[in-house]
């Protein structure tokens, strides 16, 4: 069978690593101190220029042009691109017999002056060139030419799927892909600038729990071989974080991974990351306080503006947002009257919108499940959704005026939940008759049921103050600020199917 065109070039990359051992070359030296990155170099040109001081620069070559003695290159480091000038006078013999053993994709340090080219590329005139990787696999760099004047690009490496696997390729190719992580840092310590100014104390909450609960979902499970325990990836921090709540530090915050055994789509996946904060002798009424503002915070500071576009739609997160009550919620996007309507009247209702549900549906499910069917798409500007059917709000105190509603709210941006918060139940006997009913559920096949927890019973058992909890995805926040429309795009190794029978961790 012969060589494909990708073990070809390996092979000759490998002849190429012979050879620049052979000149006694280390092609894997071991540090390289740049005085710079590229675009320092373009924002101090004329001071440089004028000094003539040396400047030091890495990063990887990703393209070369020209031929003979002399050649332009392109090196990319983290933070742009820059172009050099190798020439044979200038940086000798040996240097440039190493040059020409180079390839697309390697990275080398270079100290040279700076100039200007006379089209005006600032660009560094080399004058030691140093090897520091050689790479073997070759890159698939797009193929670049001058058209007319303009830089023309084709080949791109633009399929998705192929992104998403390699991401150490997408994020080296793809300065925008770059632009998206970068972003998303800002968002975390934004966040966190946010929420420690305030005094909230951020904290770590345990990963792998004995049971699981804080939300309704599915979860992971793995066990603990030396103690021959089941133990279960945690679907949330919720319970642990409401115990400190009891032990007396009153406003906490996490920002961790959370786990789901679900399914994957454009705004799930099965790893995802999440803020949770809890603050006592506050309600949620404080919960859509904090969250409006916060949105507003993380957006100007990493946007600039509390206005973006997001997949060609205008998104103002401007506080403050609207607050609708689900049944008034229901009403008006679905012109259904849920007072009003019989069990059976919102079980045909439910079917008009293809919702799926099950013969033995209770009442609050139905509420939910035509929520989201008729409701949700039509949230497009941030809009605060209050006052949830217990049924579905298993953690969150009864309404202080509505028996059969919760204190609960969720935040929809764009037709997708972006936040979840209720004023916390605190009352260990109504809790552990929710708990009850969360059994029942699960006894009649509903696997994402919550289950009882005992030990944070006698936790509220001890008192736990008024409090109110945010729950915010991290991820889907940074999708929104960043413009991507995928939360894999949000993801840096975002959970993917297996491929051609292979175990893929990206």
């Amino acid at each position: 069978m012969g060589q494909t065109p990708e073990s070809q070039l390996i092979e000759q990359r490998l002849q190429k690593l012979d050879a620049i051992r052979d000149l006694g070359i280390e092609p894997y030296p071991y540090r390289f101190e740049p005085t710079h990155h590229s675009v320092d170099i373009v924002a101090s040109f004329d001071t440089l220029s004028a000094s003539g001081d040396e400047v030091r620069v890495a990063g990887r070559l990703i393209v070369t042009r020209g031929h003979g003695k002399a050649a332009f290159a392109d090196l990319r480091d983290a933070v742009g691109r820059l172009q050099i000038y190798v020439r044979l006078d200038n940086i000798g013999d040996d240097a440039f017999a190493l040059w020409k053993l180079l390839d697309i994709g390697d990275f080398i340090g270079v100290s040279g002056r700076v100039f200007k080219t006379r089209t005006g590329q600032i660009s560094v005139q080399v004058q030691t060139l140093a090897l520091l990787t050689k790479a073997i696999r070759p890159l698939p760099v797009p193929k670049e030419e001058i058209r007319d004047g303009e830089r023309v690009v084709h080949d791109q490496f633009s399929d998705k799927e192929l992104r998403y696997r390699r991401r150490y390729l997408d994020l080296a190719l793809n300065p925008d892909v770059q632009a998206v992580f970068r972003k998303r840092s800002a968002v975390v310590s934004a966040i966190r600038e946010f929420l420690d100014t305030r005094g909230f104390l951020e904290v770590e909450t345990p990963v792998l729990q004995p049971l699981y609960g804080g939300a309704s979902a599915r979860p992971f499970v793995t066990h603990h071989n030396v103690l021959d325990m089941p133990l279960y990836l945690r679907i949330s921090d919720e319970l642990y974080l409401k115990r400190l709540i009891v032990g007396g530090l009153e406003r906490v915050y996490e920002i961790g991974k959370n786990f789901r055994n679900e399914g994957i789509d454009r705004t799930h996946n099965p790893e995802f990351s999440m803020l949770e904060l809890y603050q006592a002798y506050a309600d949620y009424s404080d919960m859509m306080a904090i969250a409006e503002a916060l949105y507003a915070f993380v957006a100007e500071k990493v946007n600039g503006a509390t206005t973006l576009e997001y997949q060609g739609r205008e998104i103002d997160l401007t506080p403050p947002w609207p607050r609708i009550p689900m049944l008034d919620a229901i009403k008006k996007y679905g012109s259904i009257d849920v007072p009003l309507s019989s069990d059976a009247e919102l079980r045909a209702a439910c079917k008009r919108f293809d919702s799926d549900i099950e013969p033995n549906t209770e009442r609050g499910l139905l509420i939910n499940a035509l929520f989201e069917a008729c409701v949700e798409p039509e949230l497009i500007q941030p809009t605060f959704i209050t006052d949830y059917p217990i049924a579905v709000s298993p953690l969150a105190k009864r309404h202080r005026t509505q028996k059969d509603l919760t204190e609960r709210f969720e935040i929809f941006i764009n037709g997708w939940e972006a936040a979840n918060a209720f004023s916390e139940l605190n009352d260990p006997i109504d809790q552990r008759q929710r708990f009850a009913h969360q059994k029942t559920l699960r006894d009649r096949g509903d696997d994402e049921a919550q289950i009882l927890d005992e030990d944070f019973l006698m936790a509220l058992e001890h008192g736990m103050p008024p409090t109110g909890g945010l729950g915010i995805g991290v991820d889907r926040m940074v999708m929104l600020l960043a413009d991507a429309p995928s939360i894999r795009d949000a993801i840096l190794f975002p959970h993917m199917r297996p491929k051609e029978g292979l175990e893929d961790h990206g």
